[in-house]
């Protein structure tokens, strides 16, 4: 299915207009992407809008002698975020930003390193000094709590700073990107066709989701056409990546409220789809299924199965929610509204659990999918939870229809071609958190020359802060857990 491109380029003062133009029609901005092309750097941002499928890029080139660039903060928060990243990663300035604070950039990082420029020297000593300046809340009895970056278990790093009056949480602040590891430069050089076991370690449990958008930007830079029928295997390795990251968070958020044996049953129903994982693919988190211009599964789920698991993951969300305690712990707790979360741009069931319709395998379609769109209004950690639960039997009904329907090989595989020019694609999926978006630039020689990754993380990490507000700090653990975003995901 061919989305509506259209590509242009533009001089820095009709950027921020035609932007505007684009956001009022209904777009939303998918990503921002810088490059060094060595004389000059370029500036690209992606327009998004779906009903029917349609990208925009936009393309600015900033002389590296200036190396500044008009803001578009004032229109969008998306852009306001891209923007910081960029300056801290290339030393492009936005001009106008309101708040062109670091983002990425730790205190310790060294100040004139910008590591994404194509002439930065080698990792420099990390050993300068100073502070992250959090906003200090003050009046009669506020105080702090800090938490972390350090926490418990297998957590990744982030730090949080409440300022509390009581127990009531007036103003929290979530500092990321702890461990920033530079995978958006690790792709430069690689072969077209051989990056993609890096595209499946950008967030560990959200393998096939990378993978695919990242085959996705490929195949659309070289050309490559696959047939429908290999679409539809592709998303139905999509769809048992949702089933057993939705079990495991609906048990997740049992636990956090003591509800401790129906996670230890969802921890079961996740094994369960680890197993059945490992039998289709050969790996446990569907991992060397899925390559530019190929997918290859070793079997078809089991569908009777399928249908089991999901019976059973029913009987459990019932169970939970039909425990008071549980209930009424879920049932108004950090609610985000939906104003906010379209202001913030949200995504996947962060968006969804708030009211908004946001759902890539009917926006950005590979194959047309009988797609069950499931939605609630409240935003609160129970919607988030009932969104969960029904996504879970949507895409145990989507699975099933994509196996029963499948005629034909499991294996398809289309050569990559070589390539007449340098070329540019997008990729865009729904992974079990929202909408993943790559970008993927190649050369003459087919080696990628820049690679852009937008998780969803990205987009739904300031929505945390948000819906904390005028809640308690006891509430922060069950908060977070429905949210439940990507470190790793977005500290790339």
């Amino acid at each position: 299915m061919r989305p509506q491109w259209q590509r242009h380029r533009l001089a820095q003062d009709r950027l921020a207009e035609t932007a505007e133009d684009l956001l009022g029609k209904g777009f939303r901005l998918g990503l921002v992407a810088a490059h060094d092309d060595g004389s000059a750097f370029r500036v690209v941002y992606l327009f998004l809008a779906g009903w029917p499928d349609r990208r925009v890029e936009l393309e600015c080139v900033v002389p590296k002698d200036v190396s500044a660039i008009r803001s578009l903060a004032y229109l969008s928060f998306a852009a306001s975020r891209f923007e910081r990243e960029m300056a801290d990663l290339y030393g492009i300035r936005c001009v106008g930003h309101p708040k062109a604070r670091r983002l990425v950039r730790h205190a310790h990082w060294p100040e004139q390193w910008y590591p994404m420029r194509g002439d930065a020297a080698a990792v420099p000593e990390f050993d300068a000094a100073g502070r992250f300046p959090f906003v200090t809340v003050e009046g009669p009895g506020v105080y702090e709590i800090p938490v972390g970056p350090v926490h418990a278990g297998l957590i990744e790093p982030g730090h949080f700073r409440f300022s509390v009056a009581g127990e009531t949480v007036l103003r929290l602040k979530a500092r990321l990107w702890f461990v920033h590891r530079g995978v958006e430069k690790l792709f430069h050089g690689r072969p077209a066709g051989a990056a993609v076991e890096l595209a499946e370690r950008v967030s560990g449990d959200t393998s096939v989701g990378h993978a695919l958008a990242h085959c996705l930007a490929v195949e659309d830079a070289l050309g490559m056409q696959l047939p429908d029928e290999a679409h539809r295997l592709r998303a139905l390795l999509v769809e048992l990546e949702r089933l057993y990251n939705h079990a495991a968070d609906l048990g997740a958020l049992a636990n956090d409220v003591a509800f401790g044996l129906a996670n230890a049953h969802a921890q079961r129903i996740r094994e369960e789809l680890l197993r059945l994982n490992a039998a289709v693919t050969g790996h446990r988190l569907l991992r060397g299924a899925i390559r530019p211009g190929a997918v290859t599964l070793r079997a078809l789920p089991d569908v009777a199965a399928l249908r089991r698991i999901a019976d059973d993951l029913a009987e459990i969300a019932e169970l939970t929610l039909h425990n008071t305690v549980v209930y009424d712990r879920f049932a108004g707790t950090a609610a985000l509204h939906r104003d906010d979360a379209q202001a913030l741009g949200c995504l996947g069931y962060v968006a969804r659990a708030s009211g908004m319709r946001t759902d890539a395998r009917v926006e950005h379609p590979t194959v047309a999918l009988p797609v069950t769109e499931v939605g609630a209004a409240a935003g609160d950690v129970l919607a988030r939870y009932t969104v969960r639960r029904d996504e879970f039997a949507a895409s145990t009904d989507l699975a099933c229809h994509l196996t029963e329907s499948h005629c034909g090989p499991i294996t398809y595989e289309v050569r990559v071609p070589a390539p007449q020019m340098p070329r540019s694609g997008i990729g865009i999926v729904e992974g079990w958190r929202g909408t993943i978006v790559h970008r993927a630039e190649t050369d003459a020689a087919g080696r990628i020359t820049r690679a852009k990754i937008v998780d969803p993380s990205w987009f739904n990490w300031p929505a945390l802060p948000v819906a904390m507000a005028d809640t308690i700090v006891p509430d922060f653990p069950l908060a977070n857990k429905s949210f439940n975003q990507s470190y790793a995901g977005n500290d790339l």
